[in-house]
């Protein structure tokens, strides 16, 4: 598998150090919210779970954990198409809700969880992305917390994926072409 990787962009070190800063931000900002201190993570899988189940770890207060499929790739293409595939949402009606993906590229599929979440009528919602694309359409989509702003290039690594593979590198690098 290495040997597919034509460079690496974030470590595994580096990944840990921002993951625990996001948490404490999050962590922070939630305690000033209310007394409550319960949230409601809803984890856009698959491509979230390893940013999640590291994530999670490092907030301190009641988490509800809620997953949800949504996919914006079809087969092997590394362009995401125009309408996102989105599963079913849960509850979140009067909950705090923390949505968490793995990426913001096309901003198409975080933009339409986060509408049809509010819809809902959370007490409260935010979003959080391990990595967001230095483009106009991702940069223009507002996201509360945001990993690190990377540059338009197809990325796997750390639950992100190329045709179901890779998720399972622990950097995050750029396959050979």
């Amino acid at each position: 598998m290495i040997r597919d990787i034509e460079k690496i962009v974030i470590t595994r070190g580096a990944i840990s150090d921002r993951v625990r800063a996001i948490g404490e931000a999050i962590t922070s900002n939630l305690i000033n919210v209310d007394d409550e201190q319960e949230i409601v993570l809803v984890a856009v899988m698959t491509g979230s779970l390893i940013f999640v189940a590291d994530l999670m770890r490092h907030l301190p207060m009641k988490i509800r954990i809620q997953l949800m499929t949504a996919s914006s790739y079809i087969g092997k293409s590394t362009q995401s198409n125009n309408d996102p595939m989105i599963g079913k949402l849960p509850d979140v009606k009067g909950r705090h809700v923390l949505l968490v993906d793995d990426i913001l590229d096309s901003g198409k599929t975080l933009t339409r969880i986060r509408q049809e979440l509010e819809e809902m009528q959370p007490k409260s919602i935010q979003s959080c992305v391990l990595l967001r694309k230095k483009i106009d359409s991702a940069m223009d989509v507002p996201c509360e917390y945001v990993g690190f702003e990377i540059e338009d290039e197809f990325v796997v690594g750390y639950g992100l994926d190329h045709d179901g593979y890779y998720r399972n590198f622990p950097d995050i690098g750029v396959i050979c072409p």
